[in-house]
């Protein structure tokens, strides 16, 4: 049976339930109190029985989670494939969410676009559900998938919670489209 490491991560929008193995990340949800059973549960149908446990304070497989998070929540380190993580799912899920880590911070991408990606471009509808499946919220950048019309819809964490994670990366993020490239691009023509 294995045996995975969990933890509450303190965060500016919620509490985050993560749990970690030697792999890496196999889980971070919102509503840390209430998920525990549910992700023990999702985790044994690809594991088998699993023992979860408390994490320790410093060390363990949540390490480098914790470290990530400090920097995310900084605005230094705003993309999760570097982050050690192992993704459980069926194929289509996992290659779903693969190209979900391929849509860079500051930036959005729709169900549509997500779903010529994974070369299903009739699939958006499947897409969407594969992107509500999404084991590792934030890490796997579910949240910078939106409707067609370009409005923000459903996230398992909230609305509330999905805006607040993409006007965070729209701040941090150096790309064209975010207000920090922008002033650098202004000063760099000033010049």
């Amino acid at each position: 049976m294995p045996t995975l490491d969990y933890a509450v991560l303190e965060s500016p929008i919620d509490p985050l339930l993560a749990v970690a193995g030697p792999e890496g990340l196999l889980a971070l949800e919102f509503d840390a109190a209430r998920r525990l059973k549910t992700v023990r549960e999702r985790l044994a149908r690809h594991l088998g029985d699993v023992e979860l446990r408390p994490a320790p304070v410093r060390g363990g497989p949540l390490a480098p989670v914790r470290e990530w998070f400090a920097r995310y929540w900084d605005g230094a380190a705003l993309e999760g494939r570097a982050l050690p993580h192992l993704l459980l799912g069926t194929s289509f899920q996992v290659a779903v969410w693969r190209a979900l880590l391929e849509v860079p911070a500051g930036t959005t991408r729709t169900y549509g676009q997500l779903a010529h990606r994974v070369g299903h471009p009739d699939a958006a509808r499947a897409v969407g559900a594969a992107v509500g499946q999404n084991p590792v919220a934030i890490v796997v950048p579910c949240h910078r998938i939106i409707g067609a019309n370009g409005s923000l819809t459903g996230f398992g964490g909230g609305l509330p919670r999905k805006k607040w994670l993409l006007a965070h990366e729209a701040e941090h993020a150096l790309t064209p489209e975010s207000p920090r490239s922008r002033g650098r691009q202004l000063a760099l023509w000033g010049a």
